[in-house]
């Protein structure tokens, strides 16, 4: 018997027909408008076209490149009970948990509802009429409920991979945060170990006014001085005693912060002793510094995670313009007026099972918003992304030029230091032969005093541009498994199985 070709017309017809009516919404004229920058066609600067060294990569644990085990414990305590990193690592959580929600809409959805009610009827005509009046009986419901969304345009699978992008995102942001603390903690125990040194050198500051006080007193009591001379040698001390007293409170103050920042009680940090910071070797550079580096940034990974979040949004909005087909299927039962158990009978059972078909029409403009929106967070995502990247190289190039800078300064300092000490030692070496009196011995002391805490201070920033250094290479993190592509990064077309795109 020849096959009739009529439901092969009815099909394409009905396809036909949805392919016009998607056409009355469509989504002509709304793309994104950003472009990411290339990462190869940006100008690193001088500082970094001349880091040609030995290649080399942070350690992990780029702090012990500081040699000093007490900073070590006090990061381990920081990592293990930073609320800063328990909130990061929370909100990991919460998007993995999230991603897990959306992820579920892709499965089948089954779900039962039941109902076993005991009822009496009015004796009211309009409400219960007839010999309902004034009896009661029971009335009970069941319905398993199913429904699959066939996902013909990847709408659900687009908003499951944002989730899962957003996820990686939030991990990536939570290494962030880490790096963050790291620094921090870093930079408090430099600024500590600086308020030591400058300490030491107050409290020998002080301690030649006293001698140079007892050396006027002395002079006076022997007749061949004079209370001014006495007067000005008072005059420094009080502020002296200020500032030492300030700088003691400066190291409190710096062991709270180091404390606090380790998820421990202010008082934990009185246990602090004075750090024992070194400057070891730098850590080398490849000559392909630029990008091949600086994709491990956290900030990085997460700015591109961001925009591929952002390119699964557009295919989310894009598929809302074309039909939604569900498949829905129900097996209940309804019983009224009769037993407690009458609903469980075979002649109270109902199904129904079939496609359904939702079709958009006319919404007033909302689906072009919706779309309109996607694209703009696109173009933010990309923008931002764009930021960072610049913000990025800016800052390993500031912090090499500073590298640079603070060597050339710190051996200026020790020159200088060198200079006054020698200037030191000539005027006691002149007292001791009898040639000058002691007191030219104390008047060369502040200078020398004043260049070595200038050379405290150039060491202390070289030491915290180290650390600047490392933390703009990423410090050793390395990237996400399944890092984004290129493809992920740009917004895509929805995958249609065989409508045409409006």
């Amino acid at each position: 018997m020849p096959r009739t070709p009529w439901p092969c017309l009815v099909r394409a017809s009905l396809l036909t027909l949805i392919s016009l009516l998607s056409a009355c919404i469509d989504s002509q004229g709304i793309v994104p408008q950003a472009e990411r920058l290339q990462p190869a066609r940006l100008d690193p600067g001088a500082a970094l076209r001349q880091a040609e060294r030995e290649a080399a990569w942070p350690q992990e644990r780029w702090w012990q490149a500081y040699g000093d085990a007490q900073l070590d414990a006090w990061m381990a305590r920081a990592l293990a009970a930073s609320p800063s990193l328990g909130m990061a690592a929370a909100r990991v959580r919460q998007a993995r948990a999230l991603a897990g929600v959306v992820e579920s809409a892709e499965a089948p959805q089954l779900d039962l509802e039941a109902s076993v009610q005991r009822k009496r009827w009015p004796d009211d005509y309009f409400y219960g009429p007839g010999v309902l009046g004034r009896t009661s009986s029971w009335n009970n419901t069941t319905q398993l409920g199913f429904s699959y969304d066939l996902d013909l345009w990847g709408r659900e699978r687009s908003r499951s991979r944002q989730a899962i992008d957003q996820a990686r995102q939030a991990v990536a942001e939570a290494r962030l945060a880490a790096l963050e603390l790291q620094g921090n903690l870093v930079r408090s125990y430099i600024q500590l170990a600086l308020r030591h040194a400058e300490a030491d050198i107050a409290r020998a500051s002080l301690a030649q006014q006293q001698a140079l006080l007892r050396l006027a007193q002395r002079r006076l009591r022997d007749g061949i001085g004079t209370r001014l001379e006495v007067s000005r040698a008072e005059a420094p001390l009080a502020e002296s005693h200020r500032r030492i007293d300030a700088l003691h409170e400066a190291i409190v103050l710096n062991q709270h912060q180091i404390a606090v920042l380790a998820g421990q009680g202010p008082g934990a940090g009185e246990a602090l002793q004075r750090p024992t910071l070194s400057l070891q070797r730098q850590p080398g550079l490849p000559t392909q510094l630029p990008l091949e580096l600086l994709g491990h940034r956290p900030d990085l990974q997460a700015r591109r995670w961001q925009v591929a979040a952002a390119a699964r949004g557009i295919e989310v909005a894009k598929a809302s313009f074309y039909p939604n087909v569900n498949l829905l299927a129900g097996l209940g039962s309804n019983a009224t007026q009769g037993g407690l158990l009458d609903f469980l009978h075979y002649d109270k059972l109902a199904y129904n099972v079939g496609p359904a078909l939702s079709l958009p029409l006319y919404d007033g403009g909302r689906r072009r918003g919706e779309l309109g929106v996607a694209s703009a967070d696109y173009d933010l995502a990309v923008q931002q992304y764009n930021q960072s990247l610049l913000q990025a190289l800016q800052q390993v190039a500031d912090a090499l030029v500073r590298q640079q800078s603070l060597a050339q300064q710190a051996q200026l300092a020790a020159e200088a230091v060198a200079a006054a000490q020698r200037t030191h030692e000539l005027a006691l070496l002149a007292q001791q032969r009898g040639l000058t009196g002691f007191d030219e011995v104390l008047q060369t002391q502040p200078l020398l005093f004043a260049r070595q805490l200038t050379q405290q201070q150039v060491r202390a920033a070289q030491l915290s541009a180290q650390a600047d250094l490392l933390l703009a290479l990423g410090a050793g993190v390395q990237p996400q498994p399944g890092a984004p592509s290129e493809a992920d990064l740009a917004p895509g077309e929805p995958r249609l199985r065989f409508l045409p795109q409006p």
